[in-house]
C-alpha cells in the first residue's frame, strides 16, 4: 500500500464518461476498474478516481490540473480535445472541459520565460491576452 495522494473526482453519475475521455487524451492512460460508484484510471502513469457522488457538489477554478506541453502542437492537442463538446474557453491558458473541471495547458517554458525579470512583464502582457497560449508569441514578447 502506498501512501501518495492522488485526486478523486466528484462527478454527477458521469465518472465512467469522464475517465473514458480522459484516457483517450492523455498518453499512457487507462481505465483501471470501473466499480459503478467509482472509477479508477491512470492519466500518463498517475492514478485518479472518478466519484459518482451526486449533483451536490461542482468543480470550480479552486482546483485544476496544470498540463506543462512542450510544443504548440501538444497545446494545440489538450485544448482542442478538452474543449471539445461543451467545454470552454478561459483566458490565460485556462479551460474548462464538459464536466467543468479546470485544467491548465502550458507552455512548458513559461517559468523560465517568467524567471527573466526583464522579458517577464512583457510575457504576461501577451499571455493575458491570449486564450490559448502561442507559444511562439510568449518568445517573441
Amino acid at each position: 500500500m502506498t501512501n501518495s495522494p492522488y485526486p478523486c473526482l466528484w462527478f454527477d453519475g458521469r465518472a465512467a464518461e469522464a475517465a473514458r475521455l480522459y484516457t483517450s487524451v492523455f498518453p499512457d492512460s487507462r481505465i483501471v476498474a470501473d466499480q459503478g460508484a467509482v472509477v479508477t484510471f491512470e492519466l500518463n502513469g498517475s492514478p485518479f478516481m472518478g466519484l459518482n457522488g451526486g449533483p451536490q457538489f461542482g468543480f470550480n477554478e479552486a482546483v485544476s490540473f496544470v498540463i506543462s506541453c512542450e510544443t504548440q502542437q501538444e497545446i494545440d492537442h489538450y485544448w482542442e480535445r478538452l474543449t471539445a463538446d461543451g467545454g470552454s474557453e478561459g483566458n490565460c491558458g485556462w479551460l474548462k472541459d464538459k464536466f467543468g473541471v479546470s485544467w491548465q495547458v502550458v507552455p512548458a517554458e513559461l517559468p523560465a520565460l517568467l524567471g527573466d525579470p526583464e522579458r517577464a512583464p512583457r510575457v504576461v502582457a501577451a499571455f493575458q491576452l491570449m486564450k490559448k497560449m502561442d507559444i511562439a508569441a510568449l518568445r517573441e514578447a
